[in-house]
């Protein structure tokens, strides 16, 4: 029966009441909640569209809401996206379900974390600020914390990070991940709160206290020392409310001083040695500032102080007598992003008063140099200025110490042209280097226009512009074309500023696209020549392999670059970092105590997931993999250089050293070394550190070695099999069970393939349980041979699926539920219930990266009657004419 509709939200809630249907959603109606003696928070594990945890704070009878794509961190460095979203009721914070398909975060709930908290301060006037520190006493999260706003707020997002604040509780994220370490709910597993529970950290020991002299000699000593202090510090003021930096050195004010400029990149670095600046869609300029009047200069050397006069006149508000200020000029749309087009209109139109100056850095300053002072310093010198002295006109352009990943992503999110990426001890060079690096949300760079063609039915107005840029030997080259991003208005503008540069030959000396007056192919209508003058900034998606643009879209015309200096840009590689020399010894510690060697070490170079990665998974899926792994002998799968390199398969123990692992008696394989045990934490744990990957179990127990508890049919499919005909495979095999009166049950392999199995009480010997499996397969490949084949070779199942029944025999192994593969992706073979199976998207479904975050959503166990099956061979093998006798004989 449909739920009835709340009564009206509150002015709070409501948008919480309009994204949601409450006669379909389960989720709680739009009501205010009761002041409690102490304000709630909740974390919400939430698997949407996207996996993001949902942090709320109640107050003010609400719950603010935050979703943080990767969940918080203990480790003060880590700094998480944070994106504000609707206040939700004081009610939601006991929530779990599933939000039904097509009704606002689709997908399963589950209660991460629960406590209260204290905010450090007014939190109303935290909020209004956009900087919130607060206290929480959960079960997994305690300490101080803090959000801050990194934008302003738009109707599409309002982001903020947050981040651990450094105290007793913040720890390296190395040697401890709490989303990881901790993945599920705490109301199906209630933890206790962690202050209790744990114990607090206790705060370092203060150093040790000096000798006390005596009364009078410590306070003329302290005198002295302050007299000292108050001097040397009065001589290094820096004008700006501050201490000039180490390495500023005195010097005249150069009459010209050109930008250092950011290399394009592929990818973001991935060291923390960096900071993150918004990319400005805007012109590059530097002020000059001399006996206290300020000169606008462009990129390109121009002088736009006339252009600009009262922006000069904000410059000169800051009150600085000499110096070099760097940054860029834009016009901002109602939402707070950077127009490009905007900015043009206000030089065409003389309104240069909408334009603001966000400034990045500052290498001259009163008399000195400071461009071998490290950028943080620098920027922390400017930030004090504009601080105190700043404007609406003239700003400070923030960096976001967040992870490179979130940022882009919230950039581009933003409609923002990107990122810059500065390393933090970078010096200022007036030329293009690899310490700043950009890094696009998509393809965007200048070209010159050597040519256009008329619109159609329309000759005063631009139909599409010839593109072309400058190669290493000075060269024009063509680059294809741009007919989009421009209204009627523009077009005739940009046909009259060419007009006036026509010309009877063609500028471009590579790739030239046609001759002058000659009806092009290509576009149908008449090319024009002009003088390569003009530099348009164009956005496109990619270059094609013969050197043009795809899909290219007009931005606008741009005056701060010459012509002569606009080449192709690539993205480039990040380049190497100089880091500073390891400890000897690279580690880090698990809540287990195992320590990690070499936790940064790639082991799957097409996921980028590391040592550590795999490890923290073993972890945190020990109480679900032990079941199946203890009393069984074991083998590993070990790769010491990840799973590109060289695999080593181990059945015994070869002087290994795990701790906790156990090497079972040699007579259960008489003439082989001992087998191996994998039973408790410790020794899976210590497997993993010792490089392995996969985890392999015989089909018999310790107890009863030679008689096997389970039967395995591995499907494996042949070259050209689709995942869909696996699936029905899979179905057909559970079938012929049934009708054998077997009961099977379903995993995924982690590799290609799935693996069904049928649990048996220990009573018959592995010579006639891999018998009976060979029956089976035979008798599938003889009912349905386009489907199936009962030989093994890859030349033998081309379209066809193998049915591996070679698994039963005596030694044979199988990867274990739960356990990784060392293929690419690093999928897991996972437990999965058979009405599951058409949702299945592959044998590697789930991989390290996500098998744990889908255990901590499962209400039910897949395999819950598995162990408890007792199950024999003896009617089954009657039904389909299996003799073991005969089994015996053959073999």
């Amino acid at each position: 029966m449909p739920r009835a509709k709340p009564n009206p939200a509150p002015p709070a809630l409501e948008r919480y009441r309009s994204k949601r249907d409450f006669s379909i959603t389960p989720e709680p109606g739009p009501v205010p909640g009761k002041r409690a003696k102490a304000l709630a928070f909740v974390v919400q594990k939430h698997a949407a569209s996207r996996l993001h945890y949902d942090f709320r704070l109640e107050l003010d009878g609400v719950l603010l809401s935050w979703a943080v794509p990767k969940g918080p961190s203990y480790d003060p460095a880590d700094k998480r996206m944070a994106i504000h979203v609707e206040d939700h009721p004081v009610s939601y914070g006991g929530f779990e379900g599933t939000i039904p398909p097509k009704q606002y975060g689709a997908g399963t709930v589950i209660v991460w974390d629960r406590g209260t908290w204290e905010p450090v301060g007014d939190a109303r006037a935290g909020m209004e600020a956009g900087k919130l520190v607060f206290r929480l006493h959960g079960e997994k999260l305690a300490g101080v914390w803090e959000l801050v706003r990194i934008r302003k707020p738009t109707d599409r997002q309002d982001p903020w990070l947050l981040f651990k604040k450094k105290d007793e509780w913040a720890q390296p994220a190395a040697g401890f991940d709490v989303v990881s370490a901790l993945p599920d709910s705490v109301i199906a597993k209630p933890l206790g709160p962690i202050e209790s529970r744990a114990g607090a950290p206790k705060p370092a020991a203060p150093p040790a206290a000096a000798p006390r002299a005596s009364t009078a000699a410590t306070v003329t000593a302290t005198a002295k020392a302050s007299a000292t202090t108050a001097a040397a510090k009065a001589k290094r003021e820096d004008g700006a409310g501050g201490v000039r930096p180490d390495g500023a050195v005195k010097a005249a004010l150069p009459a010209k001083l050109e930008p250092q400029l950011a290399t394009l990149a592929k990818t973001a670095p991935d060291t923390a040695g960096w900071i993150y600046e918004i990319k400005f869609d805007g012109y590059r300029v530097m002020a000059r500032i001399e006996r206290g009047k300020a000169r606008l200069i462009t990129r390109g050397g121009h002088d736009w102080t006339a252009k600009m006069q009262s922006l000069a006149a904000a410059v000169e508000g800051l009150g600085l007598k000499s110096g070099w200020l760097d940054g860029e000029i834009v016009v901002l749309d109602d939402d707070g992003i950077p127009d490009f087009n905007a900015l043009q209109n206000a030089f065409d139109s003389a309104r240069t008063e909408r334009i603001r100056y966000f400034l990045f850095d500052v290498p001259f300053f009163e008399g000195h140099d400071l461009r071998k002072v490290a950028l943080l310093e620098r920027r922390a010198l400017l930030k004090r200025l504009l601080d105190a002295k700043g404007s609406e006109r003239v700003r400070f352009s923030e960096d976001f110490p967040a992870d490179a990943a979130s940022v882009i992503e919230t950039a581009c999110k933003l409609r923002l042209e990107g990122i810059i990426a500065k390393r933090k001890d970078a010096a200022y060079v007036s030329r293009r280097t690899e310490t700043w690096l950009k890094l696009k949300c998509g393809r965007r760079q200048e070209f010159v226009i050597g040519g256009y063609t008329d619109r159609s039915g329309a000759k005063a107005e631009v139909g599409s512009l010839l593109l072309g840029v400058q190669d290493a030997e000075g060269r024009l080259v063509y680059a294809g074309n741009v007919g989009t991003g421009w209204n009627a208005t523009a077009a005739r503008e940009l046909h009259r500023k060419l007009v006036t540069l026509a010309t009877d030959r063609s500028p471009f000396q590579v790739g030239e696209p046609g001759a002058r007056g000659r009806w092009s192919r290509r576009t149908a209508v008449e090319e024009h020549w002009v003088e390569p003058r003009l530099v348009a900034e164009i956005a496109f998606t990619e270059w094609t392999p013969d050197g043009q643009v795809r899909h290219a879209s007009f931005q606008g015309l741009r005056d701060d670059k010459p012509a002569r200096e606009v080449i192709r840009e690539d993205p480039a590689a990040v380049p190497a970092e100089p880091a500073p020399a390891p400890p000897p010894a690279i580690s880090a510690r698990l809540p287990s105590g195992t320590k990690v060697s070499n936790p940064d070490r790639v082991i799957d170079a097409s996921t980028g997931l590391k040592k550590l990665d795999l490890v923290r998974y073993y972890e945190s899926v020990a109480d679900w993999i032990l079941p199946h792994l203890a009393g069984r002998p074991v083998s590993l799968v070990r790769g010491p250089t990840g799973i590109g390199g060289e695999l080593f398969f181990q059945k015994h123990g070869d002087k290994l050293g795990i701790p906790g692992i156990h090497e079972l008696d040699p007579a259960l394989w008489p003439g082989h070394q001992a087998l191996l045990e994998i039973a408790n934490v410790e020794a899976l744990v210590g497997a993993a550190q010792m490089n392995v990957i996969e985890f392999h179990t015989w089909n018999s127990t310790v107890r009863h070695i030679d008689a096997p508890d389970r039967v395995i049919f591995d499907l494996d499919p042949g070259e050209g099999v689709t995942w869909s005909h696996l699936q029905e495979a899979a179905v057909l095999t559970r079938t012929i069970l049934t009708e054998l009166g077997l009961a099977s049950w379903l995993k995924t392999s982690g590799g290609k393939g799935l693996h069904v199995v049928v649990p048996l009480a220990p009573r018959h010997d592995y010579d006639t349980v891999n018998g009976f499996s060979k029956a089976v397969v035979e008798h599938l490949a003889r009912t349905i041979p386009s489907r199936f084949v009962a030989k093994s070779g890859a030349a033998n199942r081309t379209g066809k699926i193998f049915v591996d029944y070679l698994r039963n025999g005596h030694g044979a192994t199988t990867a274990a539920a739960f356990s990784a593969r060392a293929r690419p992706g690093l999928g897991v073979s996972m437990p999965v219930a058979w009405e599951d199976l058409p949702s299945l998207k592959s044998g590697a479904h789930w991989t390290v990266a996500t098998a744990r975050e889908h255990l901590s959503f499962e209400k039910t166990d897949p395999w819950a009657g598995y162990f408890k099956s007792r199950q024999t061979l003896t009617a089954s093998m009657k039904r389909i004419g299996f003799e073991p006798g005969k089994a015996k004989r053959r073999r």
